[in-house]
């Protein structure tokens, strides 16, 4: 992380949090005017610190009351298998995260559903029937603690 500095981090870090801050008002919070602030974010974009700017939506209000953690493991470990699983869980909306895990299962997905039926019917309509899946564990989460999108920038 050479290539950013004190300033840019602490830009970094409003950002994360509130995305709709403008230019100015960043610039008021880290100390800068506005246009040395605006270039840096420019240029934050462009070496990728900034991947997309979107909105966090409340789940809760869209009725997607049901999250699982699930875990899948696959028939085989080779790499065409596991791009051809990632592919395919792409193409699934209620699949918000996807992870590739070492230890007794291959993958780590998160998934948002309106509730436990709309999750059985996703599992058996279109998870469990993809290709190669040898194994599904599934934990339904009853409440949230923590959820958050901000990185631990120090």
């Amino acid at each position: 992380m050479a290539e950013v500095d004190r300033i840019d981090l602490k830009i970094l870090k409003v950002l994360q949090e509130d995305a709709t801050k403008s230019a100015s008002e960043i610039a008021d919070i880290v100390g800068l005017s506005q246009s040395p602030c605006w270039r840096r974010i420019q240029r934050l974009k462009e070496m990728g610190y900034i991947s997309r700017i979107v909105a966090v939506l409340n789940r809760d209000k869209l009725n997607l009351n049901a999250q699982f953690f699930i875990q899948v493991k696959v028939v085989k470990h080779d790499k065409e298998n596991l791009i051809i699983f990632g592919d395919a869980i792409r193409n699934f909306p209620e699949v918000t995260e996807c992870h590739v895990i070492l230890g007794a299962y291959d993958f780590l997905l998160r998934v948002v559903a309106k509730d436990i039926d709309a999750y059985e019917e996703f599992f058996f309509e279109r998870l469990s029937k993809l290709p190669g899946v040898r194994e599904v564990n599934s934990c339904v989460a009853v409440s949230e603690i923590k959820s958050t999108t901000s990185l631990p920038i120090s």
